[in-house]
């Protein structure tokens, strides 16, 4: 049997969605069962997603504007590379077709412990990542 395992072969963005507070990634799967790769677009709540995890990781961040920029597109990313995993691990990137994760508020609240749980158990090597790429944090 094939290895039948997800690779992402691409990733744009981050992209701020119009008449949404979101920033949203769209990412190019494969599997080695597909004849070629399909899209998925990751869309990241600012309030809910963003500013939480920044929250949670730095407490009350300051830093300049280039800086802020920088976490929110380091942090943005992270969130949506995690939120393809987990949409993996729930069965929604299993068929080729397009998909959409959408952000896990209102409907798909239930998902976001699962989110939390990522930032709680990777909070040291994140916090590490932000104070070495952008020279923020403790």
């Amino acid at each position: 049997m094939l290895n039948d395992q997800l690779v992402i072969s691409s990733v744009a963005g981050p992209f701020r969605e119009p008449r949404e507070p979101v920033l949203s990634y769209d990412y190019s799967i494969q599997r080695a069962t597909w004849a070629a790769p399909h899209a998925v677009r990751v869309k990241i709540a600012l309030a809910e997603e963003l500013d939480y995890v920044k929250g949670t990781l730095l407490g009350a961040v300051t830093g300049s504007p280039g800086q802020q920029l920088m976490l929110n597109k380091l942090l943005s990313r992270k969130i949506g590379d995690q939120k393809l995993r987990i949409a993996e691990g729930e069965g929604w990137l299993k068929d080729r077709a397009d998909v959409l994760v959408p952000p896990f508020t209102g409907p798909l609240a239930h998902h976001f412990p699962q989110l939390d749980a990522w930032v709680q158990a990777e909070q040291e090597a994140l916090r590490a990542e932000i104070k070495q790429t952008i020279g923020l944090g403790a």
